[in-house]
C-alpha cells in the first residue's frame, strides 16, 4: 500500500486539509476488497445514481445513512445457519456475508429515494445548491437619464 505525504500541502496552503483527507481515504479504501460490487452513474446534470449489488440481502437487513456528507451502506445478514443446518453443500459460492461501503459525498448533493429490486440496491442523489448559491444575472444600466432642460456643464 503507498501512502502520501501532505505535509507541505498544509505548510503552503490554508483550507485545503479536506481535501487531503479525502485523498488519503480514496488511498485507503481503494485497498479494500471489492466486495459487493457497485456502479456510479450520471443520470442527469445534477443527478446521480449509485447500484451496489446485493443479491440475497432483505431491505431489513440493509441500512442507508448520511452523515457529515459520508453515505454509509452496510448490510448485516440475519443468521441463517438453522436453514443450512440441513443442507450439504458441494459448492457454496455465494456470499452471504456482511458488508459497509463508504462513499464521500460533495457539498449540498443528498441522498433522494433508494430502491432495492432484482438483488441491486439503488440510491439516487442530487445536487441542491441553495438559492445564494446559483448563478444569477445582474443587470446593467445603461445610465441616469438627464433632468429635462438641463444638460452637464463641461468644465
Amino acid at each position: 500500500m503507498r501512502t502520501y505525504d501532505f505535509s507541505p500541502l498544509y505548510r503552503s496552503a490554508v483550507g485545503f486539509d479536506r481535501l487531503a483527507g479525502l485523498l488519503e481515504s480514496a488511498a485507503r479504501t481503494s485497498q479494500e476488497n471489492g466486495w459487493p460490487p457497485y456502479n456510479i452513474e450520471t443520470t442527469g446534470e445534477n443527478a446521480y445514481r449509485i447500484e451496489i449489488a446485493v443479491a440475497g440481502f432483505t431491505p431489513d437487513e440493509l441500512n442507508i445513512e448520511v452523515k457529515e456528507n459520508l453515505l454509509t451502506v452496510t448490510g448485516r445478514k440475519t443468521a441463517n445457519d438453522d436453514a443450512s443446518a440441513n443442507r450439504t453443500f458441494l459448492h457454496r459460492g455465494l456470499a452471504e456475508r456482511d458488508f459497509e461501503r463508504r462513499f464521500q459525498l460533495a457539498d449540498y448533493v443528498v441522498v433522494t429515494g433508494a430502491d432495492l429490486s432484482n438483488g441491486l440496491l439503488s440510491i439516487t442523489l442530487e445536487r441542491q445548491l441553495p438559492e445564494a448559491l446559483k448563478p444569477r444575472r445582474i443587470e446593467i444600466a445603461a445610465g441616469k437619464p438627464l433632468i429635462e432642460g438641463k444638460a452637464k456643464k463641461a468644465a
